[in-house]
């Protein structure tokens, strides 16, 4: 079942009865529900929203990724539950009993789908897809030659041009790119924690600083589906991160993924994904199932 986005961008009440979400606004008498089971994130971006504690449980109880924004209106934090999945205790001893050699076969995997799909990427927009694949085939365990970081040279200047620097930089193209990113990162933990999976604990990404180094590594295929929105947006003339361009970045979570074969909403497909890292973690499965860009792939 595909799961709904809700994005708060004004002041609103939202409040818990009978396992639904209730919409108020204070200067209106109005309200409106919605069933939190029907919920995939929630986006609260108004410094004057407010939101009741019973509700907040119920969402997290349903493993509804609820993202905080800052006051730049980006998303800050994510609520992430203690509990979530009823066979957690045995995946998350699966988890941390992974061998690093497994690890890095899983790495391995991981960084030639997401090199694939910037290939998918470059030769939908025109670009020489050619010059990556000799950089995802025969991919090394764990990346030892970094190929991921040689193809994210290539790619970035063939995207967006030679001038073109990917970070926290305050540029439309990058703006674009780390919101959509934000969202991406909450979806894949999400997916994570409904695995019974722990986010923290990570394949590649290790940093003391970082608290979702699972959701970093699995969600690296999936980035180009991000840049494939954001390339299109900036095609099309956008200019700013207003309402309209936070609106298309959230039909990410929506938009056509090819997995296993089939084709899914790329939320649907990262839980595939997250389903088949348990597998592979204790021993079940060789192989990830990893994202594939369709032909057909949404643009904007």
């Amino acid at each position: 079942m595909i799961k709904q986005t809700l994005f708060f961008s004004t002041p609103t009440v939202l409040s818990l009865r009978n396992a639904q979400m209730v919409i108020s606004w204070k200067d209106s008498d109005q309200q409106l529900t919605r069933p939190i089971e029907d919920m995939g994130c929630v986006v609260l971006e108004h410094p004057m929203i407010s939101v009741t504690l019973p509700l907040l449980n119920e969402l997290v109880q349903n493993n509804v990724s609820v993202i905080l924004c800052d006051s730049r209106f980006m998303p800050s934090a994510m609520l992430q539950p203690l509990e979530s999945n009823t066979t957690q205790a045995e995946t998350l001893k699966c988890q941390l009993a992974a061998t690093e050699p497994r690890k890095k076969q899983a790495w391995r995997q991981i960084v030639e789908a997401k090199i694939r799909n910037q290939a998918a990427i470059l030769d939908r927009y025109r670009q020489n897809g050619d010059c990556l694949r000799p950089l995802y085939r025969n991919v090394r365990s764990g990346d030892a030659d970094n190929r991921e970081g040689a193809a994210a040279k290539i790619y970035w200047a063939q995207l967006f041009g030679p001038d073109f620097r990917r970070g926290r930089f305050n540029d439309i193209t990058n703006t674009l790119l780390n919101y959509g990113y934000t969202l991406l990162r909450a979806a894949t933990a999400r997916a994570l924690l409904g695995s019974g999976l722990l986010p923290n604990i990570g394949l590649f990404h290790r940093s003391r600083y970082n608290a979702f180094p699972l959701a970093d590594d699995i969600m690296e295929p999936y980035r180009p589906f991000v840049d494939d929105i954001v390339c299109s947006m900036i095609g099309n003339g956008v200019i700013t991160l207003d309402k309209n361009a936070k609106a298309t970045l959230l039909k990410l979570l929506t938009c056509d993924v090819r997995i296993d074969n089939m084709t899914h909403p790329l939320q649907i497909a990262l839980t595939t994904t997250s389903a088949s890292l348990t597998r592979y973690l204790s021993g079940e499965d060789k192989l990830l199932k990893l994202p594939q860009l369709p032909h057909d792939s949404m643009q904007t």
